[in-house]
């Protein structure tokens, strides 16, 4: 009988400029050096096996540009359910639950679409051009970021093709309902250019939903943001959230921009990016800083960047860390003291139910509930916390000295 067979899918991305047809993004082979949790989603288990078959290899294509797909599934040896008695997983079916109709499953036909990518143009008008330095190309790379519209002719097919790449890489990741006129897309390419014509290659994109905000405010709040394997680590993503920042400062009807339930590796990204803005602000300069956070600083973050009082406090203390002089144990302590004069609200919110309890409890009730508010444990927890929050300011500092 046929055994279970392990099924990951390798993303590999092949961006050969010199060959025949424009590059294409390649997945083959099966999941589990994705996510487990994405075999979750397609398999309903964690068991990374696909039952009943050998060799079994997951194909999916994408053109660089379009995102024109094509999908087949090869194996060696399948199940036979009429002799065995047990039926093979289907995988094809579940591949198929995730990606658009639409893709073919023959080469001469994918073939056919990348030669029409030389006819792809990006979506919506362009609101950002920057330039990355490629060692391998030895030459600037121009990237475009557009804003697109639904109404774009051929972007809701697009973007049903490109949304699938959420499925493979982000383990909570959702599809977004495109009827809703809320969402705003933004969308980064590589422009480049090959024997004489000029091609663009699909590089990631961000997805925002406009809240409404009583009484005449809106709240645009980043939902999906994406920057696609070959492309990560080269700035792309700051790039991004800095451009749809600064789309958005510009409206007057904007109350702040925000984040739904963002990673720790979005977090960063956003510290990044709200200290660079928020350091050419006067109230950021480093004598104010010194002074300690200030109502100005709210509002001016809040009125000129459109960044809450949250997100201001933290960039604060990032940019007071930048300026003092943590070898000097004075300087040192009073920064250490500011930081944890925030850090501690949860702790004296404990001594505050604590000393309510004593009010209301009998004598054994309360030593019952004292013996769970171990201050020392309390303090060591806020020490810990403390050095982590310093540690990630540390790496935001180092990379502002890059920029």
């Amino acid at each position: 009988m046929v055994s279970g067979t392990s099924v990951s899918i390798y993303l590999e991305f092949l961006k050969d400029k010199s060959a025949d047809l424009p590059y294409l993004y390649l997945l083959w082979g099966s999941i589990h050096c994705i996510s487990l949790s994405v075999i979750g989603k397609i398999f309903s288990s964690y068991s990374e096996v696909a039952f009943g078959y050998k060799g079994l290899q997951i194909l999916l294509y994408y053109s660089a540009g379009s995102l024109s797909t094509m999908f087949r599934v090869h194996y060696t040896s399948k199940v036979d359910e009429k002799f065995e008695g047990v039926q093979a997983d289907d995988v094809e079916s579940k591949i198929r639950e995730i990606i658009p109709p639409g893709f073919c499953q023959g080469t001469d036909d994918f073939v056919s679409l990348l030669e029409k990518e030389v006819n792809f143009k990006p979506f919506g008008p362009i609101i950002h051009t920057y330039t990355v330095y490629s060692e391998e190309a030895g030459e600037e790379i121009t990237y475009q970021i557009h804003k697109a519209e639904l109404t774009c002719p051929g972007f809701r097919e697009y973007h049903e093709r490109l949304q699938t790449f959420l499925m493979w890489f982000i383990e909570t990741a959702s599809y977004i309902d495109v009827d809703d006129e809320r969402w705003d897309y933004f969308l980064v390419f590589e422009k480049y250019n090959k024997d004489g014509t000029t091609l663009f290659a699909t590089v990631g994109y961000m997805t925002v939903y406009n809240y409404y905000v009583y009484p005449d405010k809106t709240r645009p709040r980043v939902s999906q943001m994406l920057v696609l394997p070959p492309y990560q680590g080269e700035g792309h993503g700051a790039q991004m959230l800095e451009t749809v920042h600064r789309y958005y400062v510009s409206s007057p009807n904007i109350l702040d921009v925000t984040a739904e339930d963002p990673s720790e590796n979005f977090v960063r990204l956003r510290d990044f990016v709200l200290a660079k803005l928020c350091q050419n602000l006067p109230c950021f300069s480093p004598e104010k800083l010194l002074e300690g956070f200030s109502q100005e600083m709210v509002t001016e973050a809040q009125q000129k960047l459109k960044i809450n009082k949250q997100h201001a406090r933290r960039i604060y203390e990032i940019l007071r860390l930048r300026a003092t002089d943590m070898s000097d144990p004075e300087k040192s302590r009073a920064y250490r003291l500011e930081v944890k004069k925030r850090l501690v609200g949860p702790y004296k919110k404990n001594q505050r139910e604590m000393a309510k309890m004593r009010r209301c409890l009998n004598p054994e009730e309360l030593t019952n509930q004292m013996n769970q508010i171990d201050l020392k444990t309390q303090h060591e927890q806020l020490e810990e916390s403390y050095q982590e929050l310093v540690s990630d300011y540390r790496r935001t500092v180092e990379r502002l000295a890059q920029a």
